[in-house]
């Protein structure tokens, strides 16, 4: 049974409810197998501040709770039901919010300005699904449709509840509307997700792992022409083969103008680069961040129009990155005909194989034209498949559900870190190899069905790095065994045998099979897997990068 909390504004008064039949709406209630899809009737127009339908769960110690980060790089991972949720702090609540933060862009990539946040310890939320997992049985909860809003799950083991809501902010109801539609299902964790994504009639685009190399993790923004030849050619003389080669953040004059190469660092153009790539047997991969500009760019200083407006009329901050940038407005007629260029250009002149979407949650910063964000995010990659066509796509930094289908590869996790160190003052969406580890391995049931995991990369250098090498192995491991797009940001040439020998053997491509993974006592988090015919054991400290066992047994 579920309650209905409805907070709402129709003809000027705001009114609460319980009822399912007001004089302003009826809403209908449709339950078949354990789906439930809410229908909106108004009988005026309604803007609504709250939508919930609340049900009982008896939670025990024993539970263990995920929920799902807003986008790729928010913190996901599962919970004891006492707990508290890490990088809910005081830096959210006060620095952020606060007016000396204004248009700085911080704290933009996540929800903080416009969900409301457990601010107690049994307190969880996220977005699109979530589970308890009761040992080996997991009782999800999870939206089939985000078009018409995010749908926010939370679980309340204070009071023993759960509920599932929807962001409708920015939407005037006026005629009959499905506003939620979800499904819970029960049972073991492969079949309730083969479930899920049978009951949403999504399929992965991508069906095979992937190794692949990125310049980012490295040289970051100062990458070259030079760089790119000489990291091409070590990796192109590996004994395992690499498939792709993507170039990452600097190639461009400026964020926004992707079709403005800086020649100083790429003189020869980024076709020559790419046919380079090719004439090495590896596909090329190329960065964009399709909806941002920086005030360096000509969409600033020349089309301003085409930017996403704040309350005040200002172009809307979406990010701290780059001094802070603007958001490019993919509804907006002229800016979409910009983009469909782009696209055209670096796929089919210049002759990409993949482009990495960087900053995708930009799109639906600011819900606008009657429509809510996670209407806005699934309707931008809607258009950014049709502009790519059949070519690869890397999502990243993007809300999950509305890429389900969309996107080939799709990053699960923040940005490695070049250490290993758990920061509880950071935002949630912030650099962390802590949290990237802990969403590839409590991401792991969206991989292969929604699309391929991108677990970033894993790095086993020396220099440049402050990681100790059982760190590096652990990391790699974890990428192999959950992930699959295994890209390295080395340069190859400067690898040991030892480290050779352990790339083969973390960038080989036999899919593994897990059997368990579950986050134990503390921050222990402890997995068995099945892989090349053994079962392996493997439990670590995600939060330090301690390894507590790792062990194989023949069957």
């Amino acid at each position: 049974m579920y309650k209905l909390n409805i907070k709402y504004e129709c003809a000027g008064r705001v009114r609460r409810t319980h009822d399912l039949k007001t004089k302003d709406f009826e809403i209908e209630l449709f339950s078949v197998d354990g789906c439930l899809k809410a229908v909106l009737k108004p009988k005026s127009k309604i803007k609504f501040y709250e939508f919930k339908l609340v049900s009982d769960f008896r939670f025990t110690s024993e539970h263990r709770i995920f929920v799902n980060g807003y986008q790729s790089w928010t913190e996901s991972r599962e919970y004891a039901p006492r707990e508290k949720m890490d990088l809910l702090n005081i830096v959210n609540d006060f620095f952020l919010k606060s007016p000396f933060n204004k248009n700085t862009g911080l704290g933009a990539a996540g929800d903080l300005f416009f969900c409301k946040h457990p601010k107690r310890a049994g307190e969880f939320y996220g977005y699109s699904y979530g589970y308890v997992r009761n040992r080996n049985e997991i009782d999800l909860i999870a939206s089939l449709d985000e078009s018409t809003g995010y749908t926010i799950v939370r679980f309340n083991s204070n009071n023993n509840t759960f509920s599932v809501e929807k962001d409708l902010e920015g939407v005037i109801f006026d005629s009959e509307s499905t506003i939620i539609n979800f499904v819970r299902l029960k049972g073991a964790y492969d079949d309730v997700f083969d479930r899920w994504f049978s009951l949403m009639n999504v399929s992965c685009r991508q069906k095979e792992k992937m190794t692949g190399y990125t310049t980012w993790y490295n040289y970051y923004g100062n990458v070259d022409e030079s760089i790119v030849k000489r990291d091409l050619e070590s990796i192109s003389e590996l004994p395992q083969k690499v498939d792709i080669f993507q170039i990452d953040d600097g190639y461009q004059k400026a964020i926004g103008d992707w079709l403005n190469t800086n020649e100083k660092k790429f003189p020869g153009s980024m076709k020559n680069t790419a046919d380079n790539i090719h004439g090495k047997n590896m596909l090329a991969g190329l960065w964009l961040a399709p909806f941002a500009a920086t005030k360096e760019s000509f969409i600033y200083k020349e089309h301003k129009d085409w930017l996403v407006k704040n309350k005040s009329g200002k172009p809307c901050v979406a990010g701290a990155n780059w001094g802070g940038f603007y958001v490019v407005d993919f509804l907006h007629p002229q800016a979409r005909k910009y983009l469909q260029k782009v696209f055209d250009t670096v796929l089919n002149e210049w002759g990409y194989d993949m482009v990495k979407l960087d900053f995708l949650y930009a799109a639906c910063i600011v819900p606008r034209q009657n429509k809510s964000r996670g209407q806005l995010m699934c309707e931008a990659m809607d258009f950014i498949r049709e502009c790519v066509g059949d070519k690869l796509i890397l999502g990243c930094g993007a809300p999950l559900m509305p890429c389900f289908g969309k996107v080939d590869f799709c990053r699960i996790g923040p940005d490695v870190s070049l250490d290993w160190r758990f920061n509880p003052l950071s935002i949630r969406e912030d650099v962390s190899t802590p949290n990237t580890v802990a969403c590839t391995v409590f991401r792991r049931g969206l991989n292969g069905r929604a699309f391929m995991n991108d677990p970033d990369v894993f790095l086993l250098r020396d220099d440049n790095i402050k990681m100790d090498y059982s760190k590096r192995k652990l990391l790699a491991t974890v990428n192999s065994v959950f992930g699959s797009l295994l890209f390295v940001s080395d340069n190859v040439s400067e690898y040991a045998e030892e480290k050779l020998a352990f790339f083969t053997e973390t960038a080989s491509k036999n899919h593994e099979k897990i059997l368990k993974a579950e986050m134990s006592k503390g921050d222990i988090i402890k997995t068995t897997y099945e892989k090349d015919g053994k079962k392996h054991s493997l439990s670590f400290n995600y939060k330090n990068g301690s390894l507590l066992q790792s062990a194989t047994e023949k069957y």
